[in-house]
């Protein structure tokens, strides 16, 4: 197995009030990564994913995406010394 990594992800549009951190949650419990998720005073989402690259890349690829009703207008995300978080919880 490889090692784990984290990335920091700022997403900005409409994602907040579209259930953008319980669905973000849902899909890192699925992938199997630790981390958090949670808005921000500016309107936008903040997350971090820990775990293997592949499954982060994947989370990545969702919150690009988002929700249904949101709208992705830019997703940034920077790479992160892993911290050994363990679990997936809304902020």
């Amino acid at each position: 197995m490889s090692a784990p990594v984290r990335r920091h992800l700022t997403l900005r549009g409409r994602v907040q009030g579209v259930a953008f951190r319980f669905a973000t949650r849902a899909e890192a419990q699925r992938l199997g990564l630790s981390g958090w998720v949670r808005n921000r005073a500016d309107g936008s989402v903040e997350a971090v994913f820990e775990g293997p690259a592949d499954a982060v890349a994947r989370a990545e690829a969702f919150c690009a995406l988002g929700p249904p009703a949101a709208r992705v207008e830019s997703a940034e995300g920077r790479d992160e010394p892993p911290e050994g978080l363990s679990g997936f919880e809304i902020r």
